[in-house]
């Protein structure tokens, strides 16, 4: 058809394509050897992310495109609207979503809090570009400065906190230890105290599926983290919200291979066998803010996050998009599992039963039981490691709080370094 009608390029009009059409779409576009772009998916129109006639090169997000969500918009509404709402780590990717979503339910006030100050003025522009009229305020702050914190509470009076600050590299919380459990155990203490004894309403911590099974430092924080939200005693409703990766994020696997790309190669990946969870950041909130407003306390909600992607295939993907070929245009190299990382994460522990909820997108763990005592006294002797900066201290008291942490597992799963051949030796 292409040759016989003389076709200059293809425009892919299905907005609603799942992921896997998509994938074949644009498979039989590049047998056929013509330019092809895309038509923005349903959401993003709808949404005002894009305009529905203005067609767009295929990215990655468009081949691993799952059905739209399906919300509750009344009991999301119900939860935030006229609801003073302050987000902890606003400026990083989930955080700036949840802003950018909250807003659209009207809250009374949006209190976006970041210690890093050149991102919160990109939210601040961002935000500004929705054109919602809205109550929002900017405070540059650390999670762990427990006396500046109380201020911000004392004068914001936030019923809703999200709390979506966190270390969430592996590799460099494993060189840095006590400044990952600083930041991810006693910030996430001090902003969940704050907002039980300041009366708010609702308490959201954003994890991760690297809490279930730590093999590293992140992971084993974040578990320390979920497990301390389920032993305050306050009447605020304590809910954490576990989930994967998520596309684009800053830092993340997809702005990094696209980086490589660029550079002409070589791509580099951990380990062949390497597979993730991945959903979008936009649909992971939209699951965050259901999942709190169907809480009622003490609850682990899990995203479902579909079949894991080996990363492999990502890039093979990337490459193909960037019209290019893998092995003879842009070399796949595999440079061996990191410190600290597992080459397939999970979502829940062993001991955890999950059940569904009235979301079929949501399910939520059972609490696996806990001897508060004796985590407190962890919990006690970390916070005296983290004040002495003794790494080895911190390593050692982690199994004490996180008795199923691995942190040997990663190492039989690395595979030997692989140093690209120069192109033509």
């Amino acid at each position: 058809v292409v040759e016989r009608m003389r076709i200059d390029e293809i425009i892919a009009a299905t907005p609603s394509a799942t992921g896997e059409q998509m994938r074949v779409i644009t498979r039989h576009c590049r047998e056929a050897g013509v330019p092809f772009k895309v038509l923005p998916a349903t959401w993003e129109v709808l949404e005002g992310r894009a305009s529905l006639g203005l067609a767009r090169e295929v990215d990655i997000n468009d081949l691993l495109r799952r059905p739209r969500v399906q919300l509750d918009l009344d009991a999301i509404g119900e939860f935030l609207t006229a609801r003073r709402v302050l987000v902890t780590g606003a400026a990083g990717s989930i955080g700036a979503e949840i802003c950018s979503q909250v807003l659209r339910f009207k809250p009374a006030r949006l209190v976006c809090l970041d210690h890093a100050e050149n991102g919160l003025f990109f939210l601040e522009r961002n935000l500004a570009r929705l054109g919602i009229a809205a109550d929002i305020s900017y405070c540059l702050a650390d999670v762990t400065e427990g006396a500046h914190l109380d201020a911000i509470f004392r004068r914001e009076r936030p019923d809703v906190v999200f709390h979506a600050a966190a270390h969430k590299h592996v590799p460099m919380l494993e060189a840095n230890p006590v400044e990952g459990a600083r930041n991810n155990v006693l910030g996430t203490e001090t902003v969940a105290t704050l907002a039980g004894r300041h009366g708010a309403a609702a308490f959201v911590m954003i994890s991760t599926d690297k809490a279930v099974n730590p093999t590293s430092v992140m992971g084993a924080t974040k578990r320390i983290a979920e497990r301390l939200v389920q032993c305050l005693p306050f009447d605020t409703r304590y809910t954490t919200v576990r989930f994967g990766n998520v596309l684009g994020s800053a830092g993340s696997v997809v702005p990094i291979l696209k980086d490589q790309i660029a550079a002409g190669g070589p791509v580099t990946i951990t380990h062949p066998d390497m597979r993730r969870y991945f959903m979008t950041i936009p649909e992971a909130v939209e699951l965050v803010l259901q999942a709190a407003a169907m809480g009622d306390g003490n609850e682990i909600f899990v995203l479902d996050m579909g079949e894991p992607v080996k990363i492999v295939d990502l890039a093979n993907d990337l490459i193909r998009l960037s019209g290019l070929e893998p092995g003879r245009d842009i070399d796949i190299v595999f440079t061996g599992v990191r410190p600290g990382e597992k080459l397939l994460e999970e979502l829940y522990l062993d001991a955890e039963a999950h059940r569904p909820t009235s979301h079929p997108k949501i399910l939520v763990a059972r609490h696996v039981p806990l001897d508060e005592a004796a985590f407190r006294r962890a919990l006690d002797d970390l916070k005296q490691a983290i004040a002495a900066h003794d790494a080895g201290a911190v390593r050692r008291i982690i199994p004490r709080l996180v008795p199923e942490f691995q942190g040997d597992r990663a190492a039989g799963n690395v595979v030997p370094f692989e140093p690209a051949a120069p192109r033509g030796a």
